[in-house]
């Protein structure tokens, strides 16, 4: 078996490094870079119990637990550790039983108002770390990473059944392809007939502190001298830089994600909210200004499983927020959907991705047929 794997995010390397335990080989293609958009420009926050009570509890419990697995069995680094995580508010000067011995790098007006998770419930990776990191295991294993720009889905004579992938002129045969493309896996959607993906643009600043800051991570309430309430999220990690987002924004959604470049005005919000909430940091500290676009549903939940109406379709899309945290979860269930023909770990049944199809509307041809591909 070949499977063609359809974007070089941290879902399409999760989904390549679990087939390769399989002994299934893949083929992941990548029209820009490697993690080059939402997967390297997150924050990389993991939660174990924040999605309970919603239909993403299972994934979400089973992909925290993996990624403490994967950081124990796969020799490499991506900046894995354990978090206190609180929430806070700016604007407040903060009482002395809300300072914490280890928050002294925050302006005094920054109030600990209560503790959001532990070290047994939420934890960080470097989210671009992680996706190599992944994409390497596989690769050791028989994994394949081709650029290319992916222009159609190629199927049998009778379009039932998936035979490939068009990348421009060239055609990659395979026995099953997964549409893991983030937001831009809109326009693979299309070529099948369905809706539902869509993609929010965030900005967020990196900071280079030159020292490692303690494991703590801070949701904050944040009000402007407008009325305009923020809510930054700044996240220390273990190679000694900070990461901070905030600002958040629905431009149109570029053809190309190497043509996503972040908003002048949003980077000189989100910095003026640093140089009050984080005065030990000074804008040359600052190593990255940047923007991506997470991919979206209307109902919030990812598009994950099996198409119907076309044997060998597969789309893992429109994680929003939780791509880095879910992605193991979501590779592993895929490979088992491929490999034998269900999910053994997780009911993926609420993640349908024809779940926003109208039934009036005819599936549309693939861009590519052929009956030899």
């Amino acid at each position: 078996m070949r499977v063609l794997i359809c974007g070089g995010g941290v879902i399409g390397a999760s989904t390549a490094y679990f087939l390769a335990r399989r002994g299934v080989k893949s083929v992941v293609i990548e029209r820009t870079a490697l993690a080059c958009a939402a997967s390297g420009k997150s924050g990389g926050f993991l939660a174990h119990d924040w999605c309970d009570g919603t239909p993403l509890e299972a994934l979400a419990r089973r992909s925290f637990m993996l990624h403490a697995q994967l950081a124990d069995e796969i020799a490499d680094e991506w900046g894995y550790r354990r978090l206190e995580t609180f929430a806070a508010t700016v604007g407040e000067m903060r009482q002395q039983s809300a300072r914490a011995s280890d928050l002294q790098w925050v302006a005094d007006d920054v109030s600990i108002k209560r503790r959001l998770g532990s070290a047994a419930t939420t934890a960080q990776v470097h989210p671009g770390q992680f996706t190599a990191a992944m994409m390497r295991a596989a690769q050791e294993n028989g994994a394949e990473l081709r650029f290319g720009h992916v222009t159609g889905l190629v199927r049998d004579a009778g379009c039932v059944a998936v035979r490939g992938v068009a990348i421009e002129s060239e055609i990659i045969a395979g026995d099953a392809v997964v549409i893991a493309m983030g937001p831009w896996s809109a326009i693979a959607a299309n070529w099948l007939g369905l809706a539902g993906v869509s993609g929010q643009k965030g900005h967020s600043l990196v900071y280079e502190t030159r020292e490692s800051l303690p494991p703590h991570a801070l949701f904050l309430e944040y009000r402007d001298a407008t009325g305009i309430v923020h809510e930054p999220e700044v996240l220390p990690r273990v190679d000694g830089t900070v990461y901070v987002c905030g600002s958040s924004n629905n431009d149109a959604l570029p053809n190309d994600p190497a043509e996503v470049s972040p908003d002048p005005g949003a980077i000189q919000c989100l910095e003026a909210m640093c140089a009050r909430m984080l005065p030990s940091f000074r804008a040359s500290d600052v190593i990255a200004r940047q923007a991506c676009y997470r991919p979206m549903t209307p109902d919030g939940l990812p598009l994950l499983g099996p198409v119907s109406g076309i044997n060998g379709v597969y789309m893992a899309t429109g994680h929003g927020s939780w791509g880095i945290l879910n992605a193991p979860a979501t590779g592993e269930a895929l490979a088992e959907w491929i490999i034998d023909g269900t999910s053994h770990t997780l009911d993926l049944s609420r993640f349908d991705p024809g779940r926003f199809r109208p039934e009036s509307e005819p599936r549309r041809e693939s861009s590519t047929k052929s009956g030899a591909a």
